[in-house]
């Protein structure tokens, strides 16, 4: 039984949990239909007829297609495959073979999406299927079939250097005979990540020329923008980020994963209401698109990673009984990838942030039964840093431990690095040596933690790190170690100025000092930052008071000489 196969049953029960049908009714005209899905998305699902949609992309590749009719779908399933709507690529590349049976590069595009959809024994059988066709395409478009073959030969061995190499330079010999194809310099930049299996997220520099000959090739190619966007943040040219996410969002104004990109380098510049408006937009698309199509939103990877991020801004803006409305609809959702799963961090994060120790605690021993080793982990460790915060240092040891052990199973190829996870448990081993009165241990060791979380590139380890910078912050003044506590404040201060929390932080610090000017002044603006937050928010209500204090206790100004 295949691997596909064998995931059949999870992806059965995940269907009935989600409302579907089961879709082993399809096994009479499918003759893989009785794997019965295609990584965690049922199979029915990925064939349902589909037509020509506005507003996901303008594109067009150019293939050996028997109708307009199949060409146009084709082209549908790249954009579609361009925003990593795997689902709706599925969709668009079955309606255009049922056009024309013999589109080699429906299938080549199918196997992009089950690769997408972490399934690599269905993306080799949908490029058997190519390759059983090419001798009706084009030499170009066999090119692209061998290069597919070449990419999946490194997924399929991702710690050999030796096979990514070979698949960069047969997309360069590619690219001698093939100047003018977009597709190549977007798959050339894609394969300047770490891995074979990039797909434009974890671009760096080396990867932004390619895609600027994408665009000089083709003004405006949206899925050049999109790539770039991933790029620049990675690299911290959020500026540069910006300005091609807003030009993404306007190109493909009915993809929500187009709205939320843009959401992303907007926070980034302290457009916060901004951002929540696009990540909103995203929610509402995907909810329009669920009813409309009767898909669960469970089985789309989008929806609960936009939740997240959607929640994350209500929260930065105090509006805390609005994120955690956000963050349990996302945590509602089965997780369904690695990265997802871990994500779910979040949540005990949040809930410690509120001073709700005993619910963190036992959704962070819930993440310590997860299903992947990283997510077991962090688990371990939130509920160590759940465990210290309320005096348990004994029992919180117990739990460092434990992350201490789950390490090692953190760490294989493609999967979640352990680099990751390092920084949660020596952040947990600094925090207890921080509360065992062991300053003189704790404060290097929490420092170089702040510096690893601070260079995780992308939009979302920004946030994170923000908040935990808070969360360290916190300890340091629980503990009475206010120089880390003002060592905390300014790393908080370059990070994002921009949050109240930042401003709260640097105001506690000031007034422990006896600085009350400066603590006057932190706490005002702190409390001007919160502006639209939770009116009953604890951390606001104490800004408030202490702002009203230190403007009593502050000397008079100097008034100008009388004549």
């Amino acid at each position: 039984m295949t691997l596909s196969c064998r995931r059949a049953a999870a992806a059965a029960a995940l269907a009935l949990a989600l409302g579907l049908s089961s879709p082993i009714a399809t096994a009479q005209d499918d003759p893989h239909a009785a794997c019965a899905a295609v990584g965690w998305v049922p199979r029915e699902v990925l064939q349902r007829p589909v037509g020509l949609r506005e507003a996901v992309g303008p594109l067009h590749d150019a293939v050996t297609a028997s109708s307009k009719e199949a060409q146009a779908l084709y082209d549908q399933g790249v954009a579609y495959l361009h925003s990593y709507v795997w689902i709706e690529a599925a969709r668009s590349f079955n309606q255009s073979l049922r056009a024309d049976p013999r589109l080699a590069m429906a299938y080549l595009g199918l196997s992009r999406v089950y690769s997408g959809l972490e399934d690599p024994v269905a993306a080799r059988a949908a490029l058997d299927e190519a390759q059983a066709r090419a001798a009706g395409a084009s030499p170009r478009e066999q090119r692209r079939i061998e290069l597919r073959r070449k990419q999946l030969d490194a997924m399929e061995d991702a710690a050999s250097a030796e096979k990514h190499l070979a698949y960069k330079k047969a997309l360069d010999d590619a690219l001698a005979a093939d100047m003018d194809d977009p597709e190549l310099w977007l798959l050339r930049g894609n394969a300047e990540e770490r891995w074979a299996s990039g797909r434009g997220q974890r671009g760096e520099a080396a990867s932004v020329a390619f895609y600027q000959q994408a665009l000089a090739i083709v003004p405006d190619h949206f899925a050049a923008h999109h790539y770039l966007v991933h790029s620049y943040e990675n690299i911290g040219r959020i500026d540069d980020a910006l300005r091609h996410g807003q030009a993404y969002a306007r190109l493909a104004s009915d993809i929500p994963h187009a709205r939320h990109m843009y959401g992303h380098d907007l926070r980034r510049v302290g457009r916060v209401e901004e951002a929540i408006a696009e990540f909103r937009k995203a929610y509402e698309i995907e909810q329009a698109y669920y009813a409309a199509e009767k898909i669960p939103a469970g089985i789309d990877w989008h929806h609960p990673h936009n939740l997240d991020l959607l929640a994350g801004c209500h929260q930065h803006q105090g509006q805390m009984r609005t994120a955690e409305a956000y963050m349990r609809e996302s945590l509602a959702i089965p997780s369904v990838m690695e990265g997802r799963e871990f994500n779910k961090k979040e949540w005990p994060g949040f809930l410690l942030a509120l001073g709700r120790n005993e619910e963190a605690l036992e959704a962070a021993r819930e993440l310590a039964r997860g299903r992947w080793p990283s997510t077991r982990a962090v688990g371990h460790v939130l509920a160590g840093q759940a465990l210290a915060v309320t005096g348990r240092l004994g029992a919180a040891r117990d739990e460092l431990l434990a992350a201490e052990k789950g390490l090692s199973e953190v760490g294989a190829p493609g999967a979640m690095s352990r680099s990751a996870i390092d920084p949660y448990v020596d952040g947990l081993r600094g925090e207890l040596l921080l509360r065992e009165g062991r300053r003189a241990e704790a404060a290097p060791l929490l420092k170089d933690v702040q510096r690893r979380i601070r260079a995780v590139p992308g939009p979302d380890a920004w946030t994170e790190a923000l908040y935990r910078l808070e969360s360290i912050a916190r300890a340091a003044r629980e503990a009475g170690d206010w120089d880390l506590a003002a060592y905390t404040a300014e790393q908080m201060r370059e990070h994002d100025p921009a949050y109240a929390g930042t401003r709260y932080a640097l105001a506690l610090v000031a007034e422990q000092r006896g600085d009350t000017a400066a603590a006057g002044r932190e706490f005002t603006a702190a409390v001007d930052l919160w502006k639209d937050a939770d009116p009953d928010l604890a951390v606001l209500r104490d800004a408030r008071a202490r702002a009203g204090k230190a403007a009593i206790a502050a000397p008079p100004a100097l008034s100008g000489s009388s004549r």
